[in-house]
């Protein structure tokens, strides 16, 4: 089924870009592997599914352990995002942002900051996610094809 040996890894518990990343996998012929833990139920026709023990770290340990220099990782988790790129991996969260090691940085003393203020005994109203759209959607698709296309190139000069 795959031709090229860059290896797709979603963090997919809760993801809600599965099937774009498949329609993009399938396209390059790249092999996609979606990890969740035992509270989900997961199932693919193109994918590899591997199911970690239930736990709050479970899928993120499973998914930094097999990912390794090259690979792409899908995770909206920036802790996940700033391993994948420890091991040389590519990385993108669901809105179609690319965690680099320009921002990672950033993002992960944002999110520091926004847990700190939740663990506060002061009432303090942080507004939660909006519901995806297809615009989204769209926005996930041409920016993950454009890291695809990235990760293969590059490891097609190797």
């Amino acid at each position: 089924m795959t031709q090229n040996n860059v290896n797709i890894y979603v963090d997919a518990d809760a993801c809600p870009v599965i099937r774009e990343v498949e329609e993009i996998a399938s396209k390059y012929k790249l092999k996609t592997i979606l990890i969740c833990d035992t509270s989900h139920i997961i199932t693919s026709e193109y994918s590899d599914v591997i199911i970690a023990d239930r736990g709050s770290d479970s899928v993120d340990i499973v998914l930094i352990n097999k990912c390794r220099k090259g690979d792409i990782v899908v995770t909206q988790d920036y802790g996940v995002g700033a391993m994948a790129l420890g091991k040389c991996a590519y990385a993108i969260h669901q809105s179609g942002k690319w965690y680099t090691d320009d921002n990672i940085d950033s993002m992960l003393m944002s999110r520091h900051i926004v847990k700190s203020a939740r663990h506060s005994h002061k009432k303090i109203h942080i507004k939660g996610q909006s519901k995806r759209t297809e615009k989204d959607n769209a926005i996930f698709l041409e920016s993950f094809e454009k890291l695809v296309l990235k990760a293969v190139n590059e490891r097609d000069k190797v």
